[in-house]
């Protein structure tokens, strides 16, 4: 889809964007199609990037100038908790002109077009570029935050994990089953959380050193206040870099945590089974030694030698599982 928009919001769509007014300032490709990319360099006089060249990682490639437009890429996601699959994001900006190309829908566009549409909405290709990346920035603030509460609650249910419940909540929660469960809703909940933080920080990085190289190369045709907002996105950026490598930092200990329950857990089972092993050895052996096929055993000619061998093979199981009582291992 392509649409045109200026300060009086919406211009053209569609083929009507063949006739490019004055006050049509930015062109936005929303998953073109080969036709649309051809009208757009039609009018534009520019060359629209494919996907597959604003895919590309090398910063040259994402960052480059031709005469006086900008060819910006970088990867960029689409803030919902359903997709969190990285995809480009290009600009082509020039005094006159900005183009958007995108593959994925964005809220921060719709928001953009919206304040176009207000008096004092972005006019100018400068201040839409501005106004879309201080939109991006404030979205990644807010789902930073978001992912922040998150792994605090995250946080609380790993290391209260044996102490939350009470009664007979407490014995439900301790069936194997039940805790296995719930250690793999941990772990899945952790590996969403840093996956989600991965994309951010691709999208983070890229935005990063968009900023710095326009305000740098275009810094001729750049107004003084548009100047300051490029410095104060740059300073919003790379705070939103610092809280999301401590976010990450904190993803990871969380991680280790939950990995450290799981090997209690594990340790516990081994126990257990120690326990079980240690205890029946006993009864294995005082069983082995009066089924000996000898001739003379004193208990064989003995009215009460059966329940005797029986009440010595309990007694031999007891004893150690006493013991393995007492000394808390189970």
């Amino acid at each position: 889809m392509i649409t045109l928009h200026g300060a009086e919001g919406v211009v053209a769509e569609g083929q009507a964007c063949a006739a490019l007014p004055a006050h049509g300032t930015w062109l936005d490709l929303d998953d073109p199609s080969e036709a649309e990319t051809a009208l757009a360099e039609a009018v534009t006089g520019l060359a629209v990037p494919s996907r597959a060249a604003l895919s590309e990682v090398q910063n040259s490639r994402r960052l480059n100038r031709r005469r006086d437009a900008f060819y910006l890429s970088t990867p960029m996601v689409a803030f919902r908790d359903d997709d969190l699959t990285l995809r480009p994001l290009g600009f082509v900006l020039t005094p006159e002109r900005l183009l958007t190309i995108r593959f994925q829908p964005l809220a921060a566009f719709d928001t953009v077009k919206a304040r176009q549409a207000e008096r004092d909405g972005p006019a100018s290709s400068v201040e839409t570029f501005l106004a879309l990346i201080e939109e991006l920035v404030d979205r990644m603030a807010d789902t930073l935050e978001t992912t922040s509460d998150e792994l605090d609650s995250l946080s609380t249910r790993i290391f209260t994990f044996d102490t939350s419940a009470n009664g007979k909540a407490r014995r439900d929660a301790a069936a194997p089953k039940r805790r296995d469960l719930a250690l793999r809703r941990l772990l899945r909940a952790i590996g969403r959380r840093g996956k989600a933080l991965a994309k951010l920080r691709a999208s983070l990085l890229g935005l990063g050193r968009i900023l710095p190289y326009v305000a740098g190369e275009a810094e001729g045709w750049l107004k003084p206040e548009e100047k300051a907002r490029f410095e104060s996105l740059r300073l919003d950026v790379s705070s939103l870099d610092e809280f999301e490598t401590r976010l990450s930092e904190t993803v990871q200990f969380l991680l280790d945590a939950t990995l450290g329950l799981i090997n209690m857990e594990q340790n516990n089972t081994f126990r257990v089974l120690t326990v079980v092993s240690v205890v029946g050895i006993p009864p294995t052996l005082m069983a082995s030694v009066y089924g000996m096929n000898f001739k003379h055993m004193p208990e064989l000619d003995w009215a009460w030698g059966y329940p005797y061998g029986l009440a010595v093979i309990v007694a031999s199981a007891l004893v150690p599982a006493v013991y393995f009582k007492l000394k808390g291992w189970f």
